[in-house]
């Protein structure tokens, strides 16, 4: 088994990196852009599975002057896996202050320390929130001869007063990985369609409630566990998975023809909804004008994905977290080998491959 190692790096266009390594995995972490888990490689195939966006990495400094935050946020999106908190999707007002959109943690600096451990290696990152009272701590751990991403997380609300919240995680997968060759295997058994968000070529009634994996609009079934290629019809996708079987939520991706999967999973007591996100050449101008092809499907405390105060209102499945406490959350992505799919993903990490 190779050495687990966590090593500084300098990435394109300056911008500052961690590596946390073994014989089998690869993660890049940006701690000044949000803690963001810039690429998530499979060292056998020497493929990131992360998606990355036209623009690419934005340089230290960069001046993004875009007067609402959306467009803010997506001009220094670079791809990859983001932090959701404290809000999720579109910008409100909370508390007296704009929740920008997608939260602030995406956007902040995070410290770090790295330690290197026996036969692991981890990086221990951390930021305090500017218009919130909060502190975000994450331990990013891998363990050698494991292709697992061990994820520890707290936050703690250090006002006196009890805040509401919205907090998740938006891994976008992209190609070469990401392709009509790839299945979706979940412990979901419920999919919500946004109510909102969607064009004329999205393949779900808005609003619609169904059973995992089917969908459908206007009397046209869909079947959601099949990955349209890049030159299939163009379609996009908001919806929301939940009712997850157990105690954990899981789902993985497998590309049947390269024989390598991505999943995760996670304790649905925390994140009892996966967001489901698929921008296949569909939705014209800004940001995408039909150019990119990703899926994300995103552990989550709540839906839907149209900012605190419409969560608050419409679901109120928004997470509470009271004065001076804290919430906690341990969940793990997994990289694995098969040609058909899986049947579950354990806690530790461990991949039954069907």
């Amino acid at each position: 088994m190779g050495a687990c190692v966590v090593r500084e790096t300098r990435l394109a266009r300056g911008v500052a990196g961690l590596i946390l390594e073994n014989d089998l995995v690869s993660v890049t972490v940006l701690p000044g852009k949000g803690a963001d888990i810039y690429e998530l490689v499979s060292k056998r195939e020497g493929i990131d599975v992360l998606w990355k966006s036209p623009w690419g990495l934005s340089p230290p400094g960069g001046v993004h002057s875009a007067a609402d935050s959306a467009t803010a946020w997506l001009e220094a999106y670079e791809g990859g896996w983001q932090e959701i908190f404290p809000n999720g999707g579109t910008a409100n007002t909370y508390r007296g202050v704009e929740l920008n959109f997608h939260g602030e943690a995406s956007l902040a600096s995070w410290d770090y320390e790295i330690a290197e451990l026996n036969d692991a290696a981890e990086a221990r990152l951390s930021t305090r929130l500017r218009r919130s009272p909060f502190t975000i701590e994450r331990s990013m751990r891998v363990e050698a001869g494991k292709p697992v991403l061990f994820i520890s997380e707290r936050i703690t609300n250090h006002g006196r007063e009890d805040l509401e919240a919205m907090w998740g995680h938006h891994p976008a997968f992209g190609a070469p990985f990401l392709s009509g060759a790839c299945r979706i295997d979940t412990n979901a058994r419920v999919v919500h369609a946004d109510d909102e968000i969607g064009g004329p070529l999205n393949p779900l009634d808005k609003g619609a409630t169904f059973s995992w994996p089917h969908g459908e609009r206007d009397g046209v079934a869909s079947d959601l566990s099949r990955v349209a290629g890049p030159d299939d019809p163009p379609h996009e996708t908001m919806a929301y998975l939940t009712d997850f079987a157990g105690e954990h939520a899981w789902y993985g991706i497998t590309n049947t023809e390269l024989g390598l999967g991505v999943g995760m999973v996670w304790p649905k007591a925390v994140f009892p909804f996966a967001w489901f996100w698929q921008e296949m050449h569909a939705s014209p101008g800004f940001p995408w004008y039909g150019e990119v092809y990703v899926m994300a499907i995103e552990p989550s405390s709540s839906m839907p994905g149209h900012g605190l105060s419409a969560v608050i209102q419409k679901t109120g499945t928004q997470l509470s977290i009271p004065a001076r406490r804290s919430v906690e959350v341990e969940f793990a992505a997994v990289l694995y080998h098969a040609s058909e799919g899986i049947d579950w993903i354990g806690a530790d990490g461990t991949v039954s491959v069907r």
